[in-house]
């Protein structure tokens, strides 16, 4: 696998700026023009971006860099074939970027023992990119410390007219991260413990641990509906990529096969020929809750709701959750690809679920992740910075 489908660097627009000499890999499914733009998908195959995504207008105005696209799995979808975090460790590249739909981000950040952010929902503009489940996803970075995290989301953050999902209140202010509210307090979700294995729940305890060292009250706290979460994001998820694939038809641009009759053989053989059998599988469940099961669909909405009452009342007093990132395994591909990528996020895709920011904080035992309230993302971040430095001072 390659790190790059594209390798000339992209000079910053503006001299100078506020990440001058900064360098940062996008995923392929985020717009450069003149770039090639797969997102992973032989659905796309040949296509190349007609403009800027938002993102990287605003990278470029900064005095960013881009150095590449990193190779990624079919959309985006978990991180099979998906080379994230690669350019990072390289030394290619300063930043990474990649799009999160059930914790990519944070997944690909253990794997690369870096910092890995998934913003809160509706903070960063979507315009420009080719995405799946527009509810559950958001654009995360990778990066070695939470301060270049937070130098990046403060020129990235912000409304735009593209993309009229983006939060209509006020943002998240971002400066140097000892500037932002202090965390003190964070919650252990103690159902989380019962996912790991004894190993796995050794060093979960060890990074934990480190928390306390660093003067954060833990608290344990109960989130029995923690499994529910998995089943909203299966459903919603499925019906929101269905919904969002309906345009790669083969007929204005990626692939468009050949030798049929008519435009229906077309379509539809383009799309046999385009999809992998994972994507497939997510789609074919999108269409039965769309067609046939529309009840479930219904159901699932409902859940998601009261899984989000129920996690605002859980955070009372709390500033943050405290859980592992990586989530089960069943050692190897298995029958159903989605089932084993979606267990794998167990413990991530809840953020996504809620829309709340999530930080993967790596560590010798293989770090944890903590997730804040809604739009507290730079007191997420200062907190982190802070246990960084505590971990550097020890």
């Amino acid at each position: 696998m390659t790190t790059f489908v594209h390798q000339d660097p992209l000079p910053p627009a503006v001299p100078g700026g506020l990440l001058a000499g900064l360098t940062v890999a996008v995923p392929a499914n985020l717009s450069v023009r003149g770039w090639p733009t797969r997102a992973g998908s032989a659905a796309l195959d040949g296509y190349t971006a007609l403009e800027d995504a938002t993102i990287v207008v605003r990278l470029r105005q900064a005095g960013v860099t881009l150095v590449g696209v990193a190779e990624m799995s079919e959309f985006g979808l978990g991180l099979d074939g998906n080379a994230v975090g690669r350019a990072l460790v390289e030394g290619r590249a300063g930043i990474e970027m990649v799009l999160d739909f059930l914790g990519e981000a944070r997944l690909a950040a253990a794997r690369a023992e870096v910092f890995g952010f998934k913003p809160s929902a509706g903070i960063v503009s979507r315009y420009g990119l080719i995405g799946l489940m527009p509810s559950l996803e958001t654009v995360g970075l990778l990066a070695r410390s939470p301060r270049e995290i937070a130098a990046v989301l403060a020129v990235i953050v912000g409304a735009d007219d593209g993309d009229p999902a983006l939060n209509g209140g006020a943002m998240p202010a971002f400066s140097i991260p000892e500037a932002a509210p202090s965390l003190r307090t964070v919650g252990l979700v103690r159902e989380a413990l019962a996912g790991l294995t004894a190993d796995a729940a050794e060093a979960f305890a060890a990074a934990v641990e480190s928390l306390r060292v660093a003067g954060i009250e833990v608290r344990e706290v109960a989130l029995p509906a923690l499994d529910d979460f998995a089943l909203v994001h299966r459903i919603v998820g499925a019906v929101e990529a269905s919904s969002s694939c309906g345009r790669f038809d083969g007929v204005r641009y990626g692939h468009r096969a050949t030798g049929e009759k008519n435009w229906n053989e077309m379509y539809l053989k383009t799309r046999a020929e385009s999809f992998g059998p994972v994507l497939k599988g997510l789609l074919f469940q999108g269409a039965y809750f769309q067609f046939q099961n529309y009840a479930a669909f219904e159901q699932a909405a409902r859940v998601r709701a009261r899984l989000a009452a129920e996690a605002e009342a859980l955070f009372g007093d709390l500033d943050a959750l405290v859980l592992p990132t990586v989530g089960r395994h069943d050692g190897g591909e298995g029958a159903d690809g989605l089932a084993r990528i979606c267990r794998e996020g167990a413990f991530t895709l809840p953020a996504n679920i809620l829309g709340l920011p999530a930080l993967h904080i790596p560590g010798l035992t293989g770090g944890f992740q903590l997730v804040g309230r809604r739009l507290s993302d730079p007191a997420l971040l200062a907190l982190a910075e802070r246990l960084s430095a505590s971990h550097k001072g020890a």
